[in-house]
């Protein structure tokens, strides 16, 4: 007969497969609320089903990432970016004998409270709500699963593990910052290396993918994408060495994919000397750490500034994507502006929320929630005199 793997087998398998600083499914801090353990699903696991079964992970299949989802079906969208920070963290979790789950249901969740319109959703609520704290959209991924999510009639919140939650709070790249870093303990800044991993995979992710849609929409140049990111020139040309006869479609992809691999290779080899040199003994050792110690080279952090600085300057600041993001600006404000005028507005759900809430914090919960689309079709609803209600 098939032996079934128990909780012993799997505290065993990590004992062996894992690093002593890993986080072991075993050593978890546990839930805000205590549940039984299951007998076939290690904690990180159950941790990363919650999540892809959440409302809020449904909805970011129409949230932005640059491209409102309107214009185009191959441009990513805050899913599809999610979906790829996953698949790369993974990867890395797993070279460096890290906890794979755990890394996994970070990367999922680590968008979760994002706005729709993207960043310029983040910046709007974070200037209609500067009296009350302001948005950052960590903190409301956070809130998302801790308060928001309501899947089970013994607590509200999906009750995920001390872990998970801490890697969501405490994600940071170049344009993140943590939205509480002491939230769970004053003297543990940084969160366990699985936690560390998405910070480095967000930011190669959408670098990568950033740039493969900015050239499949043509808002990017070619050439000028050479002169301006040396790396990518650098790709570009082995590749036209070793297929001179391609598409520049065909070309496209596969210097995206160099790039990408070049990106994870450097961070696994860059990670583990780091890892090395800083020889911690267990994961409470690396929180305390004074660096972070999943990372770029120096050489690729620069080359990541290249492409920073060029995809601020030719994608971001585009002409095409301002003129969304002001339309944008204006869909959230008027908004927001009509539910804080008139709160029965608001959907059933939220107003029973304006009992135990602020009354601008249900309003940013709401909006933070909706979709693109969603958002769009409100704001026909409320200011479309044509606009049918029912």
């Amino acid at each position: 007969m098939r032996k079934i793997l128990t909780e012993l087998d799997w505290k065993h398998r990590e004992e062996v497969l894992l690093a002593k600083y890993a986080v072991h499914n075993a050593e978890t801090r546990g839930r805000h609320h205590p549940e039984a353990k299951h007998p076939y699903r290690p904690p990180f696991e159950r941790d990363r089903e919650r999540i892809i079964h959440s409302t809020a992970f449904r909805r970011l299949q129409y949230k932005t990432q640059v491209y409102v989802n309107h214009e185009g079906d191959h441009y990513r969208t805050r899913m599809s970016h999610t979906l790829e920070v996953a698949t790369v963290s993974r990867v890395i979790a797993r070279v460096l004998a890290l906890n794979t789950d755990l890394t996994e249901a970070v990367a999922l969740a680590h968008d979760l409270g994002h706005t729709p319109f993207g960043h310029t959703g983040e910046e709007v609520l974070n200037e209609l709500t500067e009296d009350i704290g302001g948005f950052e959209h960590n903190k409301q991924s956070l809130r998302v699963v801790e308060y928001l999510e309501k899947k089970y009639p013994d607590f509200v919140g999906l009750n995920l593990t001390f872990e998970t939650r801490e890697g969501i709070i405490k994600h940071s790249t170049r344009y993140d910052q943590p939205g509480e870093k002491n939230l769970f303990n004053s003297i543990e800044i940084l969160p366990a290396l699985e936690g560390q991993i998405v910070n480095a995979a967000d930011e190669l992710a959408y670098t990568s993918h950033d740039i493969d849609d900015g050239l499949c929409s043509e808002v990017l140049v070619w050439s000028e994408l050479e002169k301006g990111f040396p790396l990518w020139r650098e790709i570009s040309q082995r590749i036209s060495a070793k297929y001179p006869d391609i598409t520049l479609e065909e070309k496209r992809m596969l210097c995206v994919r160099e790039l990408i691999n070049t990106l994870v290779t450097d961070t696994i080899e860059e990670s583990n000397r780091r890892i090395e040199k800083a020889n911690p003994q267990n994961v409470d050792e690396v929180r305390r750490t004074s660096y972070q110690l999943i990372g770029f080279s120096s050489a690729i952090e620069d080359q990541l500034k290249y492409a920073g600085k060029f995809l601020y300057e030719n994608m971001y600041r585009h002409y095409k994507v301002l003129r969304m993001a002001a339309k944008s600006r204006i869909i959230l404000e008027s908004l927001f502006k009509a539910y804080l005028e008139e709160p029965q507005l608001l959907p059933t759900t939220s107003r029973l929320k304006l009992n135990e809430n602020e009354k601008k914090q249900v309003i940013t919960d709401y909006i933070a929630g909706m979709t693109d689309r969603y958002a769009m079709l409100e704001y026909k609803k409320l200011f479309d005199p044509y606009e049918k209600l029912l």
